[in-house]
């Protein structure tokens, strides 16, 4: 089964907790501070793999999560980093934030990788906080959280040639005669329903790619039919054999189909319809030959090279295979298009560290490094809550909320819980 799109949940490693440790040997009854930082959590990494083919197996398992930091130890002990988790998907994922939609990756070589959400980094130990006027700091700070996101994961597929053309024009058929792969064939429209990939082998070291793609009709540009289904895939390869069935024993007017094949992919693409394109003037078995003869002309008047072909016969198929795999190999690799980037790269770094709002009188101070922060203070303890005072003033807060006209005595809530009268 092909399958190519999934929705999956990723979770990196929290990072480890510092350590509040004091130094305590013979002789030495109260040294000074030596808690050892957490260790970082763990990454979640996508990498390309030639070798698999379909996102069957995300199916069954929705749910990853990396390992979280150790937390510090004593004697100044940095904690054990959590080890990444590597999750290997297929060449031609694109990988988008569910949340937002915008894109987050595009792997299409083999062994490329990126951080989908990186872990959480390991917190500081008290020795850390240690000055000349506070020598036994009685705190830590505890490690950030992981990213964590839920992500589509859709699959291009990446062929060096893209069979095109009407449903149960000839291309499943066409696949199975030149390629060892068997799609299921049969006499009715919308057989082919997901990509079919083969092989061409054309000799010692030498072959290609070539993806049986879904049928069209026309509207697909907006989707109608399998629609995208059909054009996301056509965007990969290099080049397109178009097949046409020229016996027009089903009432069908080759020429119409032919333009009309071509104005959706311009529709949909631009680039799509400057993609080099061979015509395979399939079923000449069971076609008037002057009908042929008439439908050549025309295209090669257009300056499109036409093979009259029987795939069911394996006529003119030799002639086409040599001419597509001297043609693929003279051109270069498969290119992303400008329409499969036009989103904004998403980025955490990009999102504010804090809002302020104002709700029923309630200043509300919201951001992930505000949540963060709040992990490692300890409110019991008067150096530790001053720590969090000092480091809201240096990260702006304070003066964002006197910018929203605070005064004394009015209420702050930070976090979910977390609530206090300002004090200038």
């Amino acid at each position: 089964m092909f399958i190519d799109i999934a929705e999956i949940y990723v979770k990196a490693g929290d990072g480890g907790n510092g350590m509040v440790s004091f130094r305590r040997e013979k002789y030495i009854p109260a040294g000074g501070p030596d808690g050892g930082d957490g260790g970082d959590g763990g990454n979640v990494i996508f990498t390309a793999d030639e070798h698999l083919r379909t996102l069957y197996d995300f199916r069954y398992r929705k749910h990853y999560k990396a390992d979280r930091g150790n937390d510090g130890g004593t004697r100044k002990c940095t904690g054990k980093n959590g080890t990444d988790l590597v999750i290997k998907v297929p060449c031609g994922t694109l990988i988008k934030d569910k949340e937002t939609g915008l894109i987050i990756a595009d792997l299409t070589r083999d062994g490329q990788s990126v951080i989908i959400a990186k872990g959480g980094k390991g917190g500081k130990g008290n020795v850390h906080f240690a000055t000349s006027t506070r020598q036994t700091p009685n705190f830590a700070r505890n490690g950030t959280f992981g990213e964590e996101r839920w992500v589509i994961l859709e699959l291009k597929v990446l062929a060096d040639v893209g069979l095109i053309g009407f449903p149960n024009v000839g291309k499943s058929t066409l696949l199975s005669m030149v390629s060892a792969a068997r799609p299921k064939i049969a006499n009715y429209h919308f057989t082919t329903l997901t990509p079919n990939i083969g092989v061409v082998s054309m000799g010692l070291n030498e072959s290609f790619a070539m993806a049986d793609i879904p049928g069209l009709i026309e509207g697909a540009h907006e989707g109608v039919g399998l629609g995208h289904d059909f054009l996301k895939h056509v965007e990969r390869t290099r080049m397109l054999i178009h097949v046409v069935d020229v016996s027009g024993l089903e009432g069908r007017d080759p020429m119409e189909d032919f333009h009309i094949i071509n104005e959706e992919l311009k529709k949909y693409n631009e680039e799509l319809s400057k993609r080099p394109q061979i015509v395979a003037a399939n079923k000449i078995d069971v076609a008037d030959k002057n009908n042929v003869d008439n439908f050549i002309k025309q295209l090669e008047d257009l300056g499109y090279k036409v093979f009259p072909i029987s795939a069911a016969t394996g006529t003119g198929i030799k002639e086409l295979m040599n001419h597509v795999h001297e043609q693929v190999k003279a051109l270069p690799e498969p290119v992303v298009y400008e329409s499969e980037i036009s989103e904004v790269i998403y980025k955490v770094e990009d999102e504010e560290p804090f809002t302020v709002e104002i709700e029923d009188d309630v200043f509300v101070v919201k951001g992930p490094w505000l949540d963060h922060l709040l992990r490692g203070i300890n409110f019991a303890d008067r150096e530790s809550l001053q720590y969090f005072q000092r480091a809201l003033r240096r990260k702006g807060v304070i003066q964002a909320l006197e910018d929203k006209g605070i005064k004394d005595g009015d209420t702050v809530c930070i976090g979910d819980d977390m609530e206090f009268e300002y004090t200038p």
